[in-house]
């Protein structure tokens, strides 16, 4: 429901450091019920898909010599937004008000006389050096933390930092947004008293895939980050705690750390694959390539439905097709016991686990999940004859399972309960075009169908992967590689897959 001009709220939040997994439960509700999303470089935009359908949504990224909106602009756009009457989120990357300019914005809006609230989020300044391995503060070592900015207001006729102070500050420095200045910082330290050998670690893209660390002394480092091309953005931990990143340095060491993994699947689905090979420090782009609309015939498939309990098997052929059959069931039923004694065959144990989730048992599951296999376990525990089944499939589905058992001598309808149709996101497609993969997975014959449709170009050095021989057939028909295929035909087999696969070759990030 909109909110009338007297209702408009915006939230400036925190968007986290980077890690999907390091946003706030409140930020999240925000995103899900926002009309309007203004969003920042930093913001990792894969949290864009928890908005709702129809919200508005903006970028307003600044990054050092590109900004699309000016500070004032983006005021203005706040206010602008929230005097209407919508319910504004404001994302901003780590903590809107630790060097995020959120004490101007919220300003704006008070000097309109609009309401807002504030909603902290992870800092960078802690989450990245904790991600490298280093601790900001420890028993022992130091018992003080200081954070500065290495990027001040360029209209400032004076510096706000005071280098003689922070240069004998004891514990740990912090710097955000420094690195194109690190060699004068690091000058101006030393120059005021620090010591040369002090340990010092700059870590890019904390608490992502795509993070790097690169560690020396104030005398030392801002050579190195020339030498080896580092750049912003990236975060600066100074002092004796960065030694424990020897001891500490977790994130790095995870078997897929480093590899650029693209994900197909539906925006619905693409969740539990992302979130597995996250766990195992992958950087994960979701590039879905289908969506699931209902089928185009609803009458025929919920007369089906409705006559299921007349049927001696239900054969369900993905999670998709069992989520689709129960929603439509529920509607026309309040008991579950309306299903009959109706027996019930699941392809592959995603499907299987599905049909659990109702609360109902599978009768019949076959070891390897392809339609083959399901045929040969009902030749060899079960007879079909004259007995009705009724197969709950996709539109786009082989008829190869109905055609055998119907030989078999059943009675056999099938419920067409959802189609695939393409999904194009220009800005995922943009971010592979630009950034490309280490690896492509997919999980459907249709993912690589409309992949292929979107005509890009797959560098020869970028790996796929299947999830089984049914979608491997379709890759290789459309000229395709398999370079990894699932023995267990379901996400967490594609992970140990992967994961195998790696370890196996040893093969180093692209």
């Amino acid at each position: 429901m909109a909110t009338t001009p007297s209702q408009g709220i915006c939230y400036l939040t925190g968007a986290g450091p980077g890690d999907l997994g390091l946003v706030t439960l409140k930020a999240r509700q925000l995103i899900e019920t926002a009309e309007v999303i203004v969003y920042d470089y930093l913001c990792n935009p894969e949290m864009l898909r928890w908005a709702p359908p129809g919200a508005e949504i903006i970028y307003a990224g600044k990054k050092a010599g590109a900004h699309t909106l000016r500070q004032e602009e983006i005021n203005a756009l706040l206010v602008e937004k929230t005097a209407s009457g919508k319910r504004v989120v404001r994302l901003k990357g780590g903590d809107p008000f630790l060097f995020g300019r959120g004490g101007e914005e919220a300003l704006a809006l008070v000097a309109a006389g609009l309401r807002f609230e504030i909603v902290p989020g992870v800092t960078s300044a802690i989450a990245a050096p904790a991600y490298a391995g280093i601790p900001v503060t420890h028993r022992g070592i130091n018992a003080q933390l200081t954070i500065f900015t290495g990027h001040e207001d360029p209209e400032k006729s004076e510096e706000a930092v005071d280098y003689a102070k922070l240069a004998n500050q004891p514990g740990t420095r912090v710097m955000l947004m420094g690195v194109q200045r690190l060699e004068p910082i690091t000058s101006a330290l030393i120059a005021h008293g620090a010591a040369p050998e002090t340990p010092i670690a700059l870590v890019r893209w904390g608490t992502t895939g795509r993070q790097q660390t690169v560690r020396g002394t104030l005398a030392d480092i801002a050579g190195i980050v020339a030498r080896t091309g580092f750049t912003a953005p990236a975060v600066a931990v100074i002092g004796e705690v960065v030694a424990l990143r020897e001891s500490l340095n977790w994130h790095e060491t995870r078997p897929l750390f480093g590899r650029q993994i693209v994900v197909t699947r539906t925006r619905t689905q693409a969740g539990a694959l992302s979130e597995s090979l996250r766990a195992l420090g992958a950087d994960v782009q979701e590039l879905p390539t289908i969506r699931i609309e209902p089928p185009e015939d609803r009458i025929a498939f919920g007369e089906l439905v409705q006559d299921a309990h007349t049927y001696t098997w239900l054969i369900f052929t993905s999670p998709n097709g069992v989520d689709a059959f129960f929603e439509l069931f529920f509607k026309l039923y309040s008991d579950a016991r309306e299903i009959g004694g109706v027996r019930i065959a699941a392809i592959g144990p995603a499907t299987a686990a599905r049909v659990r989730s109702y609360h109902l048992a599978v009768d019949l599951q076959p070891q390897v999940a392809i339609a083959e296999e399901i045929v040969a376990t009902f030749l060899k525990e079960s007879t079909v004859e004259n007995e009705k089944i009724l197969i709950v499939r996709p539109e786009s589905a082989r008829n190869l399972l109905a055609t055998e058992l119907t030989k078999m001598g059943a009675i056999v309808d099938e419920a067409i309960a959802y189609r695939t149709v393409p999904e194009t996101d220009g800005a995922a497609i943009e971010l592979f075009r630009k950034r490309g993969a280490d690896l492509i997975t997919f999980t459907s014959g249709s993912t690589v169908e409309n992949f292929m449709a979107l005509g890009l170009t797959l560098p020869p050095e970028t790996k796929t992967a299947s999830i089984g021989p049914i979608t491997s057939k379709t890759m290789k028909a459309l000229g395709l590689r398999v370079d990894i295929e699932a023995k267990t035909h379901h996400i967490e087999g594609l992970t140990t897959a992967i994961r195998e696969f790696y370890e196996k070759t040893g093969e180093k990030p692209g």
